[in-house]
């Protein structure tokens, strides 16, 4: 094993372009790392990197190599996987991703159930509002809200979630009751902005007399974390447009008041994105299962009593 070891190593440090982030990302520290890449090279009597102070480049033979790895390790996972279904004794380390509202509410909360059910499987959930590369963060499965614009990866619909457009009764008492899309940016309501490094949307799409349409909402405030926007609409400093499950109770109680309601946000999809390789090992595809056939009522719990446009 120790060779598939330094073979995995290897991987991780061509994708990460870096000895100390494979360390964390694979649990090792840098030595271990640095002595794995070492131990290969020695074998192949090739060096794979070119080190630098600043920099870690592959080589030529390193970039030669990277490919021919991973359809080694791609092997012996499906080989592992196929043993395992055999057994049925899932195991192993499950590495999920989910934007932070999603997470929270949606996610996290089944994961006690799932690894309840199977012992011999590690969670480690990683929350985050921003695009993650599942092949570069060696992810088994990331969820999202929304379309993704790589279309090599699969897709698997978990549901359809509404939203609505919010603000707090101080904020509408200031600047007024925008009735539509229209109304928010000829007033120039302040919009509170969901935006993150490499985000392409910059408008809201809304659902018109007409059909959806783009509306280039301004304002001042953005941040990459969905709750924050939350706390800002709570706090009376804007317009938000959030899923409903994320302000649910905040409508219920009257903390948040729906606006724009003759021209509601075109719903969106959460589903999870998943390589054809990782659907192949047991664990991804159980828990993945096991979240489809719960999220749905979760949702619909969430959006209980709230009554909104449809």
């Amino acid at each position: 094993m120790s060779y598939l070891d330094n073979i995995r190593t290897f991987v991780r440090v061509y994708e990460l372009g870096s000895m100390s982030a494979a360390g964390r990302d694979l649990r090792i520290s840098p030595a271990v790392t640095s002595a794995r890449i070492s131990q290969l090279e020695d074998h192949l009597n090739v060096r794979l990197f070119q080190r630098t102070t600043r920099n870690l480049t592959p080589t030529e033979q390193g970039r030669a190599f990277y490919d021919g790895a991973c359809q080694v390790l791609d092997t012996v996972e499906q080989a592992e996987a196929r043993v395992i279904n055999l057994t049925e004794n899932p195991r192993g380390s499950l590495f999920v991703a989910a934007p932070l509202g999603v997470g929270r509410r949606l996610i996290a909360p089944q994961v006690p159930e799932f690894l309840g059910q199977y012992p011999q499987i590690d969670m480690r959930l990683r929350l985050t509002d921003r695009s993650v590369d599942l092949t570069t963060e060696g992810l088994d499965l990331a969820f999202f809200l929304g379309q993704p614009e790589d279309s090599n990866l699969r897709i698997r619909k978990i549901a359809d979630c509404q939203r609505v457009m919010v603000a707090a009764p101080s904020y509408v008492a200031a600047r007024g009751h925008p009735d539509s899309g229209t109304d928010l940016v000829k007033d120039k309501h302040e919009c509170l902005n969901l935006r993150f490094p490499g985000a392409t949307e910059f408008q809201w799409r809304l659902m018109t007399a007409d059909g959806p349409q783009r509306f280039a909402v301004s304002g001042r405030y953005e941040c990459d974390d969905g709750d924050v926007l939350t706390d800002w609409a709570l706090g009376g400093q804007g317009v938000a447009m959030k899923p409903v499950f994320e302000v649910a109770e905040h409508l219920r109680s009257g903390a948040l008041l729906p606006v724009a309601q003759s021209t509601p946000p075109v719903p969106v999809q959460m589903a999870c994105l998943y390589t054809h390789r990782r659907h192949q090992d047991p664990k991804t595809r159980l828990f993945m299962e096991f979240i489809a056939e719960r999220v749905g009522d979760a949702v619909t719990g969430a959006e209980a009593g709230v009554q909104l446009p449809r």
